[in-house]
């Protein structure tokens, strides 16, 4: 049973998005939240799995929220979704930045919505390439760091490693990363969870990001 906490300020949203989730056996949703600040306290007190998080709301917004729940070491496993009008751009970079794991469009249908929570639980960064370019292109590489302040960690990754972070940027899921390199999904799994840890990413999301702002990858590479 996957648990989840909707965090958004319009009680309409809520109720539809809960409903939604609520009709499927596999989920659970554990709570509500109207605000960022109590989104936190919320997922603080019942860790769950998924915390489905508006971007724009009084009190404390859905990025600053994101960013305490990813680095509170008990929520370790609690992974962030993003619910966007698909408007906020600039926001979701930001959002993925403070370890959200991807983003869903309210209008999505609720199948979607429902596969998107389930893929998240599962650990899969929920970003379309085609999604992550546009956002890549318009608000990241405008603003790349300099090579100087790539994170030293960078270049503690081996070859294959590297190689790794490419494919997980490319949007390829680990059955498709262990396919291309020719090793096991248990090996490119494990090479997955290495690259975070030396990057101290909380989310394969991020690994995105970082794949871009450092060069190893470029828009229509």
């Amino acid at each position: 049973m996957t648990t989840v906490l909707i965090v958004d300020d319009q009680s309409l949203i809520r109720a539809a998005v809960r409903d939604l989730l609520d009709a499927d056996v596999d989920l659970e949703v554990t709570g509500e939240a109207v605000d960022g600040a109590q989104g936190v306290d919320l997922a603080r007190a019942q860790r769950p799995d998924v915390v489905l998080m508006d971007i724009r709301m009084p009190v404390l917004d859905g990025i600053a929220a994101t960013a305490r729940i990813c680095a509170e070491p008990d929520l370790a496993e609690t992974r962030v979704l993003i619910l966007t009008t698909f408007e906020e751009d600039e926001y979701l970079v930001q959002a993925l930045r403070a370890g959200a794991s991807g983003f869903i469009g309210k209008g999505a249908e609720p199948d979607e919505i429902v596969r998107a929570v389930k893929a998240v639980h599962a650990g899969e960064a929920l970003l379309s390439p085609a999604a992550t370019r546009s956002l890549i292109t318009r608000y990241v590489l405008p603003h790349a760091v300099t090579a100087d302040a790539v994170p030293p960690a960078l270049a503690q990754l081996t070859q294959r490693e590297r190689e790794v972070l490419v494919l997980v940027a490319r949007g390829r899921s680990n059955d498709e990363i262990a396919t291309d390199l020719v090793i096991s999904p248990h090996t490119a799994k494990t090479h997955v969870k290495r690259i975070m840890t030396k990057l101290a990413a909380h989310d394969r999301a991020q690994l995105v990001i970082l794949a871009y702002e450092s060069g190893l990858l470029t828009p229509g590479a």
